[in-house]
């Protein structure tokens, strides 16, 4: 149900390793879900330090607008530009296309705590 190569946080982001300490970062499919159609996405800026649990991005959907917490402390190496013009991507396809922004990790530690897919499938499932 939730791709097994990913890590996941119990706020409904999803976490894709890259090389050894930087993460590609999105929002499950389940939480896309629930938004409803995205139509606009507040990004952070490259370069950007952020800490664990810190709102660092919004997902404006036509029923609301939710906060995106950093999952992991680190900098920002990359922003997905193209949601600028196609925020609907991250209905459309919110574990490839649609992810939202990259961090170089600062306590790589943070990323083994977070949930496998089994754990993110109880936590959804919970909600």
């Amino acid at each position: 149900m939730y791709p097994e190569d990913l890590r996941y946080t119990d706020k409904h982001e999803w976490l894709r390793a890259g090389n050894e300490s930087t993460v590609r970062i999105g929002i499950t499919d389940f939480a896309a879900e629930a938004l409803g159609d995205v139509v606009y996405v507040s990004l952070p800026q490259v370069g950007d330090e952020v800490e664990l649990d810190d709102a660092c991005a919004e997902v404006e959907s036509t029923k609301s607008v939710s906060d995106v917490y950093a999952p992991v402390s680190g900098v920002v190496t990359a922003i997905n530009e193209q949601l600028s013009a196609t925020p609907e991507t991250i209905n459309s396809d919110p574990y490839g296309d649609g992810w939202l922004f990259e961090i170089e990790m600062s306590n790589p530690e943070e990323f083994d705590e977070l949930l496998d897919s089994d754990g993110y499938a109880e936590v959804a499932g919970s909600n």
